[in-house]
Order: structure tokens, then sequence, then C-alpha cells
């Protein structure tokens, strides 16, 4: 945790213990609060009047699909939902269609209205399984940033300096190497900012790498005569492979859509080391909960037990109670050998006459390799298996019959051969 979202005690005016536990939730695995102090005081103000504070999310649809890295911010605008405030899940289908360049070293492209509004669809979908829909104000950033039009966007513009805007890491790092910066690329700081604006945001969370433009709106509602909002930035989230962040390019994500079994099993193959970070910034437990289930490993449990409450908790959350107690057992079963129930079934022709199919050619059939070249690899390493038994001859043909293919720890199939 950064230093400086230590709770403070200089803090100039009372706190009840109300606002204490608030401030506690608020800092409880985040990067920075800025600045603590405001956040505080709004915090004993709302407690006074009673009047919950906004505070806003933004995220541009710019992939159907939402991961556990996605889920950290979320994680934490349903802690704060249940302090009582209201959250606001704004979708930048408006920002989208200019390209965020935050952590960039060349322009992305921005999407099209037909990518976005197909993005959009799934998103809040996907997001109200971590959020209370009932609870949650859904707005797209289009309905304040279109009717702007040419003059609105040029005096929004001119709040904001060129010196200012090349302060943000990317566009120096950019400009000193002689690579090309285009002007729309400043207009996504801006508008998101104005998002706060609009939106009269009290705070506002995203990664750290969104932690220059939030700050833009910070500054924006000063110059609109707001009060400005404070600035809540959660880490980036490792992913399988405990160094890189998650992300589906690197293929280290647990797809929060992902079938309970899968997601089960991705989730106890962390690291011992990782598990703990997840559990702070994906684990609804409190805590003290948390601290006492750390001591009890330190003190000789199993941290498999942890690793494996763990995955239950993501799993129910994303699917039920009763999904991740099958997928428990489904991994024990796959972890002695066993074979699950729900495998797919596949039938197959075999070859002219009747002949027998190739084990190579059969794997890449049934779908649980992407080449035949793939599945006798596999074979050298010992990571196939026929009916459990391991197979070790790449020049196994199976003949008429139903066999059960095993690749790997979790790829299965029961093919039919006729």
């Amino acid at each position: 945790m950064n230093q400086s979202t230590v709770i403070t005690t200089d803090i100039h005016f009372a706190a009840n213990d109300r606002v204490r536990e608030a401030l506690a939730i608020t800092l409880r695995g985040c990067d920075e609060l800025i600045p603590q102090d405001d956040w505080v005081k709004k915090l004993a103000r709302s407690e006074a009047n009673g009047k919950p504070l906004r505070i806003k999310l933004g995220l541009d649809p710019t992939a159907p699909d939402i991961h556990l890295g996605h889920t950290v911010v979320l994680n934490k605008m349903r802690q704060l939902q249940n302090l009582g405030h209201t959250v606001i899940f704004l979708i930048g289908d408006f920002t989208s269609m200019i390209g965020d360049p935050s952590g960039r070293n060349s322009t992305r492209p921005p999407l099209t209205r037909e990518q976005i509004e197909a993005n959009a669809q799934t998103y809040y979908k996907q997001a109200s399984l971590v959020l209370d829909p009932e609870k949650t104000e859904i707005r797209y950033n289009s309905e304040w940033s279109d009717p702007l039009g040419a003059r609105g966007m040029i005096q929004l513009a001119s709040r904001y300096t060129v010196a200012r805007m090349m302060e943000r890491n990317d566009f120096h790092d950019r400009f000193k190497a002689g690579q090309s910066i285009s002007v729309h690329e400043f207009l996504y700081p801006l508008m998101q900012g104005y998002d706060s604006v609009a939106l009269h945001s009290d705070l506002e969370l995203g990664g750290t790498d969104q932690k220059f433009n939030l700050l833009v709106g910070r500054q924006l509602q000063a110059e609109y005569g707001q009060e400005p909002q404070c600035i809540l930035t959660m880490p980036l989230l490792e992913g399988l492979d405990g160094v890189e962040k998650m992300s589906k390019s690197k293929n280290n994500y647990v797809g929060i859509s992902e079938d309970a079994n899968t997601m089960f099993a991705k989730v106890l193959s962390i690291s011992d080391v990782l598990m703990w970070r997840w559990y702070t910034l994906l684990s609804f437990q409190s805590e003290t909960q948390i601290a006492t289930l750390k001591a009890e490993v330190e003190a000789g449990r199993n941290p498999k037990d942890a690793k494996v409450a763990l995955a239950k908790e993501i799993t129910t959350r994303f699917h039920s109670a009763v999904a991740a107690d099958a997928a428990e057992q489904d991994f024990i079963n796959r972890s002695k050998g066993g074979i699950p129930d729900d495998i797919a079934a596949v039938n197959l022709a075999l070859g002219p006459d009747g002949a027998p199919l190739g084990i190579g050619a059969l794997l890449k059939s049934a779908g649980l390799t992407a080449s035949s070249g793939e599945g006798n690899r596999l074979i050298d390493g010992g990571g196939v298996r026929v009916d459990s038994c391991v197979v070790s001859d790449k020049g196994l043909k199976l003949g008429a019959g139903t066999y059960v293919l095993q690749v790997g720890k979790r790829k299965f199939a029961r093919v039919t051969l006729t």
C-alpha cells in the first residue's frame, strides 16, 4: 500500500466511527487516495446531512468481456455502494471513439459506433455480477459530450494548457522520442475530465494508469466552479503468472464469463504468495478475516485450504455456490485422474472403409488441440490419455468405439467413432 493511503491521525476535525470505518474501507488495497483529508470531509458531511456521495467509474467498452483484473475497481465500487453511496457506472461510448492513449507509445485506433454498441451490451451485464444493479446509476458520456459541438469543445479546450498536458508520461516520452502525437489524443483526458463535471462526481476510481486523466477531472471541476472530486486509484492486478498485469493478450487472465470449472481451476493455480494479494483486491472477506486466515497458514495450516476458499468465493460470485462446490469436486476428480461428468460428447466418422484414426488427427478433430502436431508434442510430454491411460505411441490408431480423451489436466472429450 502506498504511504499516501495510510490513515492519518492529524485530520483537523472530528470523524465519528462510521466515517473512520468508511475511510478504512476506501483505503483497503488502494494505491492512492488524493487528497485523503478532502475525502474524509466529504464522508463526514454525507454522514451529517444524509446525502449520498456520487462515486464514478468510467469504462470504455474496448472489448466485450471483463476479466478479474477489471473487477478490482468494481469491487471497490461495491464496497462503497454498500456504505450507502451512489455509484455511477459510466460507459464511455463517446470517448471510445477518440481512443485512450494511456500507457501507450502510439496512437490507439478509435472504435466504430458498431463496435462500441456491441461491446457495451455485455459490459454492464457482466459488471452487474459485482455491483448491485438496483443501486447503480448507468450513464453514457455521449449524453453531454455530443451536445457540446465544436463551440463547446473549443471552450472546454481553453480551460487546460498544453504544458500541463505534456506532463503526462506517455505524451512526454513520445514527444521526446520524436513519435507522433495526434491532436485528438489531447481531447481524451479533457473529455474524461468533463464527465466528472457533468456528473458532479465526488470521487472517481480508476487504475494507476488513469491517474493523470482523473486529475484532469478534478481541475476541470474547479474551473467550472464545482467542489473538486477526490481520486482513488487501484493497483493493476497481476495475472495467473504473478508477474504481468492480467491481460487476455498475455493469456494470464480469468474471465468472469468463463465456466465455473475453468474459473475455479485457474484461481487454484496461482502461487501462494499471489493468493494473498488476490484476497486483498478480490475477496469480500473483511481484513480481519483475511489476517486470521493468513496467521493460520503461517502457523502450519495448508495454504491450499485458503486458496480453495478464495476459488470458491470467486466462483460463487460469478456463478453460484452449487456451481462452486461442483467445480471443487471436478478439480478433485481431475487431480486424481478421474473423469468429470460433464465432458463434451463428440461423434466422429472413421476413415475410408472404416479405417481407424490416428491419435494426433483425432485430438485435433475432437477440438482438444489446435493441430495434429500439437497433439504429437503433448504425447511426447506424457500429456495425453485415452481412457485414463497415458499415450506414449504417436502412431496409435483408434477404431470404432467410444473413448475418453484427455489433454493435460482440464481438457476432456468423450469421442464416439463410427
